[in-house]
């Protein structure tokens, strides 16, 4: 049985979310979207505690890498942002791709940062400790990897594999011990817009814009299973911190709680009586510190829920 409360409610964006991102540090929270610049959030105390830093264009990718006391924002204009939390600055733009960003991950056991873009690149950029003294992030590699945008990437627990996808449909599972191409799975009928893998590694999940969820089998590549999820497109996944559970989030202003074999528990919205989101919810991710959800959208509003699950 699932039981969902709404506890808050955070207010003050101009315009529309495009991302969030739990910080490093418990109970702080940032937010950024079409707007001037990165939102820093208390968790705790459920209110505004400051922008962070400008930005020159919309911000559709966040990142707070646990191996560097930074946050990272790859913006419309293809620039890459480090804040530094310790120097309480940005301490360097990473200028690679000329499109918008989509979205970042980090390699922890390799110090690494891997941006994706609209321009169908890849650019991994180090992360280590030199790079940080002397706020210099040496470019590693560069590499095509689509024809079209890539929108999404996920990156496997053990850090063996990483997945893209994006505006041509397909998904590319590359090693991330050489960057090297694994198999490509073939399957959704729009772009694809959200990737993650199971917390064990055995199953990659990913939706698209045809609001179909699909689960891939990460031993011999085969689709396991495909369930018409939302109404309209898919723009997020999230597994839960502890339990075997995952939410998505749609721009059909849902949110949908699934166990591990891809059968809906709950849904959250509007129509089933919940004080919830009124248009598109572009990200959502779970508060680590309380296992709480957390959910951002083009109503400019980021909110808070209380998830409990009695297994």
């Amino acid at each position: 049985m699932i039981q969902v409360q709404h506890i808050a409610t955070l207010s003050g964006h101009q315009n529309p979310i495009y991302t969030i991102e739990c910080s490093q540090k418990p109970g702080i929270l940032f937010s950024a979207g079409n707007g001037r610049g990165v939102v820093e959030w208390s968790l705790v105390d459920q209110s505004f505690i400051k922008i962070m830093f400008p930005v020159r264009s919309s911000v559709y990718a966040l990142h707070a890498p646990v191996l560097a006391p930074v946050l990272i924002a790859g913006d419309r204009s293809g620039q890459v942002t480090i804040f530094d939390f310790e120097q309480q600055k940005i301490t360097a733009s990473l200028q690679q791709h000329k499109l918008p960003i989509f979205d970042i991950k980090s390699v922890s056991s390799r110090n690494e940062l891997v941006v994706c873009s609209e321009d169908g690149t890849v650019s991994v950029w180090s992360l280590n400790q030199d790079g940080r003294e002397t706020n210099v992030y040496p470019l590693l590699y560069h590499f095509k990897v689509s024809a079209d945008s890539i929108r999404a990437m996920a990156i496997d627990s053990t850090e063996n594999k990483i997945a893209f996808g994006g505006k041509d449909k397909l998904i590319r599972i590359y090693s991330l011990s050489d960057y090297r191409l694994l198999h490509v799975l073939d399957g959704h009928t729009l772009p694809v817009s959200s990737l993650q893998f199971s917390p064990d590694g055995k199953y990659l999940l990913s939706g698209g814009r045809d609001a179909t969820l699909r689960m891939w089998d990460m031993v011999d590549f085969s689709l396991k299973k495909s369930v018409n999820a939302h109404l309209f497109a898919l723009y997020g996944i999230a597994f839960h911190p502890d339990k075997p559970y995952f939410a998505t989030a749609s721009r059909d202003k849902s949110i949908k709680i699934w166990d591990a074999h891809l059968n809906l528990k709950k849904i959250i919205s509007v129509e089933k009586g919940y004080e919830s989101h009124r248009l598109s919810i572009n990200k959502i991710c779970w508060d680590p510190a309380t296992s709480n959800l957390i959910s951002a959208g083009d109503d400019k509003l980021v909110m808070i829920w209380e998830v409990k699950i009695n297994d």
